[in-house]
């Protein structure tokens, strides 16, 4: 197994630590599944930014792909993709501090000026600080974004299964009948499916799973991570669109909603 196979292998188990929805629906496919895309959340800061993710990765044959810009959310996006297509690209987005509260500000440079992050924690670190429920819940208010990576750090925020590479589905909207038929919630903020066609990409994905998390003394029940599932369309080309399309993109970050 290759170095790269066995990071994401890792990845995946990470992921699904905490988000057993995706496992159980993984099953459900009941054949191998193929992953589009997996995304991590971080922060501007030079300890933990996008791009120094990105050099992580590119001893991995990983390159920029796209770039991105979220209005809305405050947040700067980057997608990777590898020299090796059958490889999944890497969503990386980072909150921009500076569009933010001077409360919020404080909050994450006083976490990142008393930890040492090596590269490889920016994707499996986790969490390794402390967290206080009361700002936890004043950072939901001025960023659900913020207030979930106060929680979880960094760990894959999301894998997507590839529809074009299922044989039992090759609709979105079988796939999404199929995840409400077993009980899954789907996000439903701008439409069930995001995107269309026209757009070469359609995207869908269940709301996230509710973990009980300790804060202090205390355990609370917060929401952790989703599944997506993403459909991708050839260009006039005849090349399938590998970019993300940016209002599609904003509405899918709202998986994490409580």
């Amino acid at each position: 197994m290759s170095t790269i196979n066995a990071l994401l292998d890792e990845m995946w188990e990470s992921y699904i630590s905490y988000t057993p929805s995706a496992a159980k629906i993984a099953k459900l496919f009941d054949e191998d599944i193929v992953n589009d895309h997996i995304a991590f959340r971080t922060l501007n800061l030079e300890a933990c930014n996008i791009h120094k993710q990105a050099n992580y990765l590119s001893k991995f044959g990983y390159r920029i792909g796209g770039d991105y810009y979220f209005e809305q959310k405050k947040l700067n996006a980057i997608h990777l993709e590898n020299e090796n297509s059958y490889l999944p690209k890497i969503f990386l987005s980072e909150l921009m501090l500076e569009k933010f509260s001077s409360e919020l500000n404080d909050c994450f440079k006083n976490i990142f000026n008393s930890i040492d992050i090596s590269q490889k924690d920016l994707f499996m670190g986790g969490r390794s600080w402390d967290i206080d429920f009361e700002i936890y819940k004043k950072l939901s208010k001025e960023s659900e974004y913020a207030s979930w990576l106060y929680v979880w750090g960094f760990c894959p925020n999301h894998f997507t299964v590839s529809i074009n590479h299922l044989s039992a589905y090759q609709d979105i909207t079988e796939v999404n009948d199929m995840l409400k038929m077993n009980g899954f919630t789907l996000n439903s903020s701008g439409g069930e499916v995001k995107g269309t066609q026209e757009e070469l990409l359609e995207q869908s994905s269940i709301m996230a799973d509710k973990m009980n998390v300790k804060f202090g003394a205390n355990e609370e029940t917060v929401p952790s991570c989703y599944y997506e599932f993403a459909k991708r369309y050839p260009d006039s080309s005849g090349k399938t669109y590998q970019g993300f399309v940016t209002t599609s993109a904003d509405k899918i970050f709202e998986s994490t909603n409580k």
